[in-house]
């Protein structure tokens, strides 16, 4: 079975450049390699700041990729974990994440070091570079 996994902004702006060398996270998440889950709020958010660094032609072309990715994993928690306290904004991929039963949330921003120290509900997190070995080692 294919790991579920909830990809931050960040993360999603940094893959989406085909001279990124984070490149290969993206496209093995459009390959299949790996479920991303999502959430309305979450795809809402991914679109809006797509756009404001690309347009909206480049964020409705990204949009409708993961839309139609036949891997993405769409859902809404029905619970707010609220466990993120620094940006309360992030709480919308922590609670994707637990309702989803993803592996990890792949992430940048540091106010998600604080799930590290919590033990229920239990988030894990990576980075990108750490996320990027594992799809060039699989």
């Amino acid at each position: 079975m294919k790991e579920r996994i909830v990809l931050d902004t960040n993360c999603l702006i940094l893959s989406l450049p085909p001279k990124s060398r984070y490149h290969k996270t993206w496209e093995a998440i459009i390959r299949g390699q790996y479920v991303l889950c999502v959430s309305n709020e979450i795809l809402e958010e991914y679109e809006e700041i797509i756009s404001r660094f690309w347009g909206k032609d480049i964020a409705d072309y990204v949009m409708n990729i993961i839309i139609n990715n036949t891997t993405t994993y769409f859902m809404d928690p029905f619970f707010k974990y609220k466990l993120i306290d620094a940006d309360p904004d992030d709480n919308k991929f922590v609670d994707c994440a637990i309702t989803s039963n993803a592996r990890y949330i792949v992430t940048e921003d540091r106010h998600f070091d604080v799930l590290r120290q919590i033990d229920f509900p239990k988030v894990d997190v990576i980075g990108i570079d750490e996320f990027l070995h594992e799809v060039e080692n699989a």
